[in-house]
Order: C-alpha cells, then structure tokens, then sequence
C-alpha cells in the first residue's frame, strides 16, 4: 500500500460487545484512574485498576457506577484494566457549580440515601444549604436523612422542629456518642454522606469504617468554616458487608439548576395531587401575594398558584406548604 493511503477495509460504527467483560463496582476516582471492586459477594473480591476504554466516547464514570471491565481484572500490582461499559444508572446524585451554571455534574450514582450532615455548632448550621440538599435527593428519588452531629455543643430542638413538616427521618449525634441509630438508617443500603466542611463528616466515617482513615478538619476559628479534607468521592463497605457508605469532599455550594419544580413537588404526595388538580400550566407554585416569599416582593403571575385552596380546603398543611415553597425558593436562589 502506498505511504499515506488510507487502508481499504470499510470502517465500521459496531462495537464489540465484550460478552465475556467482569462486573465491578466504582469505589474511588482519581487522575484517570478507576479503583473498582470487582467479584464482590462470591468470596473473590479483588480491587482493580482501571482507565476508560475509548469507546465510552465522552461518557463519564462516577464513583457508584457499575461497570463492565475487559483486560487484567487480577488485581495485582501495576495492572491495568480497561473500562468498556457503564450500566444503566437507578439514581444520579447531580449539582452545578451555581444557579446559573448549565453544566451539571454526577456526584454519585446508583445511592438510595442522601445522609445530609449539619452541625448544630462550630460551624453554625446552615438550613438553607440543608433545603438544596433536599431538593438535590428529591430530584434523584432518593431517601433523605438529616444526620445532626455536635450535640454537645447546641441543642437540636430548633432544626429538628424546622423540618419536622417535611417528614425527613433525623439521627441526633456528639463526640463519642453511640452510632447505633445511625447505623440502623445505612443497613442494607448504599448512602451518600453530604455537607460542608468541618461538620464532622469525616469523624463520622472513621467510627462507622474503622479502617477508613478519613482526614479530619478542624474549624477555622475566625471564618467558622472548616478545611476541605476530602478531596474526591469514595465508597467505603459497612463492616460485616452491611450497606456502603460513600463520602464526599467539602462543598460551600450546590447548584440546583438542573432542577425541575414537578420532581421536587412530586416528593411531596399530599400536594403533588394538588397541583395536577388545581395549579395553571407551568405554576412555579411560588405565593403570589403581598408580602412576597421570606419578605421579598411579589412575583409577577397571571394566575395565582392552587395550592393555597388546596390547603385551605384541608387536603395538606400550612406547614407543609411552607416547606415545598422554601425548597422551590431555594433551587431558584432566593431562599440562600
């Protein structure tokens, strides 16, 4: 063939369908690199190395993907196997970069519950952070609980009554407190550990995982945040092959701008009917009144949202329509 011809064997768009490929789980990424758990449950669960094989195109693999691994699959040192398919995702933890920003990123995939942890004190919580976190497990259909850590230091009344209209399942933590209870709630499932730094995330994670050796932060005595000491996702297995646990980095933001007001709304049933029943199209289900949301002023609004009947009528609470209206403020900023 002459230098600078292309070969003639027609190109082709199928791919091979790697039938013989192992299964394995994400645990950690780092640089390009996958740390996957592979032959998990049959007594031959071996941790494997992994890059994305180039025809996965641009999609992303993410901490909680399971996936279909081709090449040395071994484990042993300085092998290499290669990432050739992702399953289908049954959730996405998601978040942008701000309220504006179009780009969404996948936290986490494949997590059943979202275990937000706040502090009660140093750092002083922030309930307006803990409202996107809502709306972000909402979004992803999955289960929340709000995981309250430094009793010691404030009492947990207040922010307990401030979500208690929502349902959401609490666990009330302090230093050296029994974490039986929290240990109960992450049975059996695969949970994502959220908040912003110094909240003891961390801490949490080495009492649950002896052996995960988590950096902790302490707090910044004049800003009152703490340091980020994680700096990628990954999952840890309950001791006894319990449930997962994957925690996550620091954040001091959540984007929701990916958000749909139906999947926050929906996660609400004595409502959901109530806006299907009674609401315009496209209702943000945001008061039109004169006082605004929070003291802010009125939207402008053709038709007023129908939810305000549906309450009084006596199919739902106040309270409850108090909170669905501040998580929807909260994924458009304004409840920040």
């Amino acid at each position: 063939m002459r230098p600078g011809r292309r070969g003639s064997r027609p190109r082709t768009r199928r791919r091979p369908a790697h039938e013989d490929a192992s299964s394995g789980f994400v645990t950690a990424v780092d640089r390009g690199r996958y740390r996957c758990l592979v032959g998990a449950g049959t007594g031959d669960e071996r941790a494997v190395t992994a890059m994305r094989a180039r025809e996965l195109g641009r999609k992303g693999v993410v901490v909680g993907d399971r996936v279909a691994l081709v090449g040395d699959v071994t484990g042993a040192p300085d092998t290499l196997a290669r990432i050739v398919r992702v399953e289908p995702r049954t959730s996405s933890l998601r978040r942008t970069a701000d309220d504006t920003d179009p780009f969404e990123r996948i936290v986490v995939a494949n997590a059943d519950q979202l275990a937000i942890v706040t502090a009660l004190a140093d750092p002083e919580p922030r309930p307006r952070m803990i409202d996107r976190q809502l709306v972000a497990a909402y979004d992803a259909g999955m289960d929340p609980l709000l995981c309250l850590t430094k009793a010691d230091l404030a009492d947990a009344g207040g922010l307990v009554a401030e979500y208690a209209p929502l349902g959401v399942p609490y666990v009330v933590t302090h230093r050296g407190s029994d974490l039986d209870e929290l240990r109960g709630h992450l049975s059996g499932r695969t949970s994502v550990l959220v908040g912003h730094s110094g909240v003891g995330k961390s801490t949490l994670v080495n009492a649950l995982v002896p052996d995960a050796e988590r950096a902790v932060s302490e707090v910044n005595a004049v800003t009152g945040r703490g340091r980020h000491t994680s700096s990628s996702a990954i999952a840890l297995e309950l001791p006894g092959g319990d449930g997962w646990i994957i925690d996550t980095p620091g954040v001091r933001s959540f984007g929701l701008a990916h958000v749909e007001p139906e999947n926050v709304i929906n996660a609400f049933e004595d409502l959901a009917d109530g806006a299907a029943e009674r609401c315009p199209p496209q209702c943000d289900h945001l008061p039109h009144d004169p006082g605004g949301l929070g003291g802010r002023p009125p939207r402008e609004k053709e038709q007023n949202c129908g939810l305000d009947g549906w309450v009084d009528d006596g199919h739902a609470s106040r309270a409850r329509l108090d909170s669905l209206r501040r998580l929807l403020a909260s994924r458009e900023g304004d409840a920040e």
